[in-house]
């Protein structure tokens, strides 16, 4: 299946965003923004292979400006890496080349992605807005994403994987510190809570 033939973008989402929340960040990136950025995952990945050099300005006045970025990479419903920054210091366009080859080479879950492999992948980025500190309380399933730290760990969960899990927001805290490698319990125990909205987009899985 070629290129192409998977550029169909899924509606893209920002969790939460019926009732906004001053402190996140709600400006959605445009259709045409969306496509540029899911193309340019697809060709930092190939060119990394190919041992070729890419542009790496951003194209609009949206994707110059530092965002946080995850990006992940499927075969079919498979996972096959994930890779992000939540603290860029570099445009939105840099930071999801950069993380897209991170995801295909360099997530030590998984073996780096082959030649082969590429023109099957499925590509869905998750666009973050600024991390801002929260209480436990106030946190929304479904519409935060969660960074906790605490004695030089941490861990990040996107908004989506609470909803994907049927967690409520105690699970989603304690996942979060398990992700951070900390007990479960830590964010009741003086560990840090941020908490970020993402916009949420990318290609139909190939089945």
């Amino acid at each position: 299946m070629n290129a192409s033939s998977r550029s169909t973008i899924r509606t893209p989402q920002i969790a939460g965003s019926e009732s906004p929340d001053p402190n996140l960040d709600t400006d959605l990136l445009s259709e045409e923004d969306q496509q540029t950025l899911l193309r340019l995952a697809h060709e930092s990945i190939l060119s990394a292979l190919e041992q070729r050099e890419i542009s790496l300005e951003p194209t609009s006045a949206a994707l110059a400006s530092p965002r946080g970025v995850f990006t992940s990479l499927y075969l079919g419903d498979q996972l096959r890496g994930c890779v992000g920054y939540v603290r860029p210091e570099v445009s939105l366009y840099r930071t999801v080349a950069e993380s897209a080859r991170a995801a295909a080479f360099a997530d030590t879950r998984f073996s780096p992605v082959t030649k082969e492999e590429v023109l099957h992948l499925s590509i869905e980025l998750s666009v973050l807005s600024p991390l801002h500190p929260i209480t436990p309380e106030a946190i929304e399933v479904g519409r935060h994403g969660l960074l906790i730290t605490a004695n030089g760990y941490r861990g990040l969960l996107l908004p989506q994987v609470a909803v994907e899990h049927g967690w409520d927001r105690t699970t989603f805290l304690e996942q979060t510190c398990r992700k951070a490698g900390l007990p479960i319990n830590a964010w009741r125990e003086g560990a840090a809570i941020e908490a970020f909205s993402a916009q949420v987009f990318g290609e139909n899985k190939a089945g």
